[in-house]
């Protein structure tokens, strides 16, 4: 039992290869960081999902969701920037979780990052396919209706066959993105800072006009009467909130990007919160917007802002123009979530836990190649065959998570390692990141039995790849054992 929990020394320096293996670039800077921040939080969550949350689970209380979503995600994003300042290396919360909690317990936070980030790929994908082929409908561009959705989908937790074939858009913009992934990370992050500075003009424009058709009468009851479990009244607003939760994960994404950042204890803090803080105002704004624009239950559409937004003949202009940006910022996210997977499965391939051709970097673009087309491919298929809602809710599973150990970490290590270098601090952490883990705990508690049984059988395979593969070959355990 003592070798399951074994902890990696920590180290102010960031991982160096050993031999003649190739490193990955560091070209990031905080203003970088943001941005890729900005890009991987701002997308399915204010596009799709926000419409999907108000009319099945929290009304107009939406507002409420992602505020408390917002709050538990300050108190664990804290615990990301103390951490991910002290060790700048690739693997996030895994990475962290080995130095305080050890191998086991890390292989359990990384299993679950896996989870996460195909899964969020997958999720954005699908909703990327829905503003995209809403665009095309109106110019009189049909794609077959057997290959604009997945197969089935779900509809207040119930099982509803769509008697399509598979997603093809959704495949399409996948394999678009991780070409650009396989080629570098700053060719990445300058992609995305782009179309992050246009996707948050148009998010503001929504907002401002969008407020002059607000009807104060969409919004009352505030919090509808309770019409089942997580349906309305409070429950589903903290329902809501565990399912929006799932739009907060962009800076986790950026703590996968520490090893290529020039000054990581500087940079990280800045890029984590700073992401955060502007896009919590975004989202609670946009939220407040679009249930005062259109009753609640209109909103359970594939792409409810521009459903809000045509239901104003006025603001037709503006629907043309949120749909081109969420075509184009929802692809940010898929960039963001296939940039950060393919990194935890490099962190984990050095450790010795995942096979070494996952740890292997492109000698000329420099990036874990092999990693990101393995990603592609898994996350392609999950696009092509299952709906947005089941993919939204395992995503926001893996995330509370690995949210909810990283908070645990950083007070561990505060007591086990009081020594080490701190450039950015927690502050009062002692409240602050027991407030963190219980925050977590108390989204994931409210999921339904589907997600729980969801996340029991991906952790069970993956202690089952864990035993047969990793324990085996950790370099870690073999060093100390030699």
């Amino acid at each position: 039992m003592k070798n399951l929990f074994i902890t990696k020394p920590v180290h102010a320096e960031p991982h160096v290869v050993a031999g003649e293996e190739v490193e990955l670039a560091r070209t990031l800077n905080w203003r970088h960081l943001i941005m890729l921040g900005i890009g991987a939080v701002i997308g399915a969550g204010i596009f799709v999902i926000t419409g999907t949350a108000a009319a099945e689970h929290a009304g107009p209380a939406i507002i409420l969701s992602f505020v408390f979503a917002g709050v538990a995600c300050a108190f664990a994003a804290l615990s990301y920037a103390e951490f991910s300042a002290m060790i700048p290396v690739s693997g996030s919360a895994y990475s962290y979780t080995y130095s305080t909690l050890g191998e086991a317990v890390a292989w359990f936070v990384g299993w679950s990052l896996v989870l996460e980030y195909l899964f969020a790929a997958s999720t954005v994908a699908v909703g990327w396919a829905g503003y995209t082929l809403s665009f095309f409908d109106q110019f009189g561009m049909h794609l077959p209706a057997v290959l604009r959705e997945s197969p089935f989908t779900f509809k207040h937790d119930q099982f509803v066959w769509t008697g399509a074939w598979f997603n093809l858009p959704a495949v399409l913009i996948i394999g678009a993105i991780a070409t650009l992934c396989y080629r570098g990370i700053r060719e990445s992050a300058t992609v995305n800072a782009v179309i992050v500075t246009l996707k948050v003009l148009v998010v503001l424009l929504v907002v401002i006009f969008g407020a002059h058709y607000v009807a104060p009468a969409n919004w009352h009851p505030f919090i509808p009467p309770n019409e089942g479990p997580g349906i309305y009244g409070w429950s589903g607003v903290f329902r809501g909130a565990s399912i929006v939760f799932f739009a907060y994960i962009g800076f986790d994404a950026v703590s996968t990007a520490a090893q290529e950042v020039k000054n990581p204890q500087r940079d990280m803090p800045i890029g984590i919160l700073g992401s955060l803080f502007v896009c919590t105002l975004l989202y609670i704004a946009m939220a407040a917007v679009l249930t005062g624009m259109l009753p609640y239950k209109l909103l359970d559409t594939a792409e409810p802002v521009a459903t809000a937004l045509a239901a104003h003949p006025s603001l037709t202009w503006l629907k043309t123009l949120a749909e081109l940006a969420a075509i184009a910022g929802l692809s940010t996210v898929i960039l963001v979530m296939m940039m950060g997977q393919p990194r935890i499965f490099y962190a984990m391939a050095n450790d010795g836990l995942m096979p070494p051709m996952l740890g292997k970097v492109h000698p000329k673009f420099r990036t874990p190649h092999r990693a990101t087309v393995i990603v592609a491919m898994i996350a392609a298929v999950m696009a092509a065959f299952l709906p947005i809602s089941l993919l939204g809710d395992v995503v926001s599973m893996g995330t509370l998570v690995a949210f909810a150990t990283v908070s645990a970490g950083v007070l561990i290590l505060r007591y086990t390692q009081p020594e080490l270098k701190r450039s950015f601090r927690v502050p009062m952490a002692i409240i602050v990141c027991p407030l963190g883990v219980l925050a977590c705990l108390s989204l994931i508690w409210i999921m339904p039995v589907r997600n729980w049984l969801m996340l029991l059988g991906w952790t069970v395979i993956g202690f089952v790849v864990y035993f047969s593969y990793g324990y085996k070959h950790s370099k870690l355990r073999n060093a100390q054992s030699s």
